[in-house]
């Protein structure tokens, strides 16, 4: 049996029972056309999306691009705005070395370099010495080119014999302790060093200024020999009692090692004193 045109269509079956495997497997064939259609044009509308999205992004970086390459074309100089050389001199560096500073050992080492005053007053100035928390009175000073009268024993043939031109002494006291220092003045720092390695007998105490006499008439006092430069410089040391001094009296090596103390310094700002004159004055 057959029904109109569009109507459904029976297949052979018997009783004239529709053919339902037969519509079924139609239906199902019409709607996987149906969804691939579908889904055939949603991809094609994303790559659509995708394209007019990358042309946007291009467009704008190449308009960015153009307007900066504008921007920074307009900020960097042209050529002809570049100076092709400088009117400055270059700087110029010297190659010579400029001289070391003077030594000023060199200046209290030889009598023709040390050249400033050879006084008591300008090693042993003022009156009285301090030295940390310790004050010392100062005594009596004397000068004299007659070296070997300034000592006792064989110190004055010792001086003698390396050229001694002067002798310089000052004594200084503290609580019934008194040291005389004697500054012996050579031409040469190897004069005054041999003279100081030779010492034997000692330098003569010197009395007067308030100082009584001392280490005389037997009296066992310390002594001691030193150079720096041009100079040897002695001590003699002891009690104004007349008392024999020990190793246990601390206070008579305290005060002697004071005044050595001071004396090298004396000696050695002389020094720096005329080298720093040497190295400020004019070139001639």
């Amino acid at each position: 049996m057959s029904f109109g045109q569009g109507g459904p269509s029976w297949g052979p079956g018997d009783n004239g029972t529709p053919d339902w495997a037969a519509m079924a497997e139609q239906s199902a064939a019409r709607a996987r056309r149906k969804r691939w259609l579908m889904i055939g044009g949603g991809a094609v509308a994303t790559a659509a999306v995708a394209a007019i999205v990358a042309t946007a992004v291009i467009s704008t970086n190449k308009d960015d691009s153009a307007a900066s390459a504008g921007k920074n074309a307009s900020q960097l100089p042209s050529a002809t705005d570049l100076p092709s050389e400088t009117a400055q001199p270059e700087p110029s560096f010297s190659s010579v070395q400029p001289p070391p500073p003077p030594d000023p050992k060199d200046y209290i080492s030889d009598a023709k370099k040390d050249r400033a005053p050879v006084d008591a007053d300008a090693f042993f100035p003022g009156k009285q010495l301090k030295m940390g928390d310790r004050v010392y009175a100062k005594g009596a000073t004397n000068r004299t080119a007659k070296c070997a009268a300034t000592t006792q024993g064989a110190l004055g043939s010792i001086l003698a014999n390396n050229g001694c031109d002067q002798v310089i002494r000052a004594t200084y006291s503290r609580s019934g302790v008194a040291v005389t220092i004697g500054l012996a003045v050579f031409e040469t720092e190897a004069q005054a060093k041999k003279a100081a390695q030779q010492a034997s007998g000692g330098i003569a105490s010197l009395s007067g200024s308030g100082v009584p006499t001392f280490c005389r008439g037997g009296a066992v006092c310390r002594r001691t020999a030193n150079s720096y430069g041009r100079y040897a410089y002695f001590t003699v040391g002891g009690f104004t009692s007349g008392k024999s001094v020990t190793k246990a009296d601390r206070n008579v090596f305290a005060v002697g090692d004071d005044l050595t103390d001071f004396t090298f310094r004396q000696i050695r700002h002389r020094g720096e004193v005329q080298a720093s004159a040497a190295a400020t004055a004019p070139a001639t």
